[in-house]
């Protein structure tokens, strides 16, 4: 594949820098609590790109270095004064020394990795960071049904999808001490929503995730990270399948409300309805018996009128 060609890609499909670097913020308290440990970092960026993580820790103060292979990417960096170079991360990690670095990341780097590959950076990773220092992989939520099914493949590098239980376990099976999974991109209307739709189940699970893992350190050192590892960051597709379920049970629970009510309707109709025609009943036996009476009458009355026409004659 030619550079030009991938450049285009990521022209036609990547966000603006302003909006990387606004969503880069949900990871701003993590970044506050690393320099309370380690007010200059170092922080080391792999597969960098247009630098905008870089330019995010130069803002609170903490060294970073960028590493990418992709030149004309660095180039945007450059112009910016940002430290970078063009070198192969995992060759770059090896040569780093021991607990040298307070943060390590890689912003949708894993995705391109193959998996011997991805073991041997998490291991590296884990080896050059500082005691309670972050490890941050970001990759796309194959939990988003479109990502796992669509997006993910806009980018014919990238060589598979990696589920979140997956790297998060694949850092703690290298020995980080604790990792957090980080669901990141939502929408924030979906997210506030109480009943999303069908569309929405398939399409707006958190589209991206991170996954920060914590080297070992002192007690002291790990409980300032206690509360942010405790968060819940993101929208899930099983959240998003809650919601729409207890939709479904609320149009049922209504739907049975109204076939409750229909009935006790008709019940109550049918029983007008007899006692209705026990009335009619009534009202006949009513109408014979004043009709015998009619005519008893009649027949009692009839001499007194024939009487009384032979004295009127």
């Amino acid at each position: 594949m030619s550079i030009d060609f991938y450049r285009a890609l990521e022209d036609q499909f990547r966000e603006s820098r302003e909006i990387i670097k606004k969503r880069l913020q949900v990871y701003q308290p993590f970044i506050s609590v690393v320099k309370s440990l380690y007010p200059q970092g170092p922080a080391l960026d792999l597969g960098c790109g247009r630098g905008e993580w870089l330019e995010v820790l130069k803002d609170n103060g903490i060294t970073a270095y960028g590493i990418d292979l992709d030149d004309g990417m660095l180039e945007a960096c450059r112009k910016l004064g940002l430290e970078v170079e063009t070198v192969n991360a995992i060759d770059y990690l090896q040569k780093l020394p021991n607990d040298s670095q307070a943060i390590v990341s890689g912003f949708h780097l894993a995705e391109h990795l193959n998996s011997d590959d991805l073991h041997t950076l998490i291991k590296e990773a884990l080896r050059v960071l500082k005691p309670a220092g972050l490890l941050i992989l970001e990759t796309p939520n194959a939990e988003n049904i479109t990502v796992a099914t669509t997006n993910f493949y806009l980018d014919p590098t990238h060589d598979h999808p990696i589920p979140s239980k997956l790297l998060r376990f694949l850092t703690e099976f290298h020995g980080f001490t604790r990792g957090k999974v980080l669901g990141l991109q939502e929408s924030p209307e979906v997210k506030l929503k109480q009943f999303p739709s069908l569309y929405q189940i398939f399409n707006d699970a958190s589209p991206d995730y991170a996954v920060i893992a914590q080297k070992t350190g002192n007690a002291a050192e790990l409980a300032q990270f206690d509360d942010l590892f405790n968060q819940v960051f993101g929208l899930s597709l099983h959240e998003l399948a809650n919601r729409y379920d207890s939709r479904i049970d609320t149009l049922d629970q209504r739907q049975t409300a109204s076939e409750i009510n229909i009935q006790r309707f008709n019940t109550n109709l049918q029983d007008f309805e007899q006692k209705l025609q026990d009335f009619e009943q009534k009202l006949l036996v009513v109408e014979d018996k004043n009709l015998l009476l009619t005519q008893r009458m009649a027949k009692i009355l009839a001499p007194f009128k024939w009487l009384k026409r032979q004295i009127s004659k």
